[in-house]
């Protein structure tokens, strides 16, 4: 897991790397990505937070892999935020606000 995580690390969507940016800029928390966690890889994950944000392109609409993983997460104490990419793409700044109020909710 660790390789393919290497391998997605170096070959970031241009959502990913658009959220990425803002992330580690304009979010007031340390996230890692492509981290695997179980026998899944996560798009960005905050451990502080217990915070996971996925970005999905279309393959992923209705995925049955997609529901089981989230419920693995979640019962590992984890919130999953998902994304479609298109949305970062046109409302990144809706997506950061997303993400940021649960850092910061978290934080209280």
């Amino acid at each position: 897991a660790e390789q393919r995580a290497k391998e997605l690390r170096r070959n970031l969507t241009e959502a990913e790397a658009l959220l990425w940016h803002h992330i580690r800029y304009d979010v007031p928390a340390k996230f890692r990505r492509q981290e695997p966690i179980g026998g899944y890889i996560c798009d960005f994950v905050c451990y502080r937070h217990r915070l996971i944000v996925e970005l999905d392109g279309s393959q992923h609409a209705d995925s049955a892999h997609d529901a089981r993983r989230d419920s693995w997460l979640r019962s590992q104490g984890f919130t999953v935020l998902r994304f479609w990419n298109d949305e970062v793409m046109r409302t990144c700044d809706e997506v950061l606000e997303t993400i940021y109020n649960a850092v910061v909710t978290d934080s209280d």
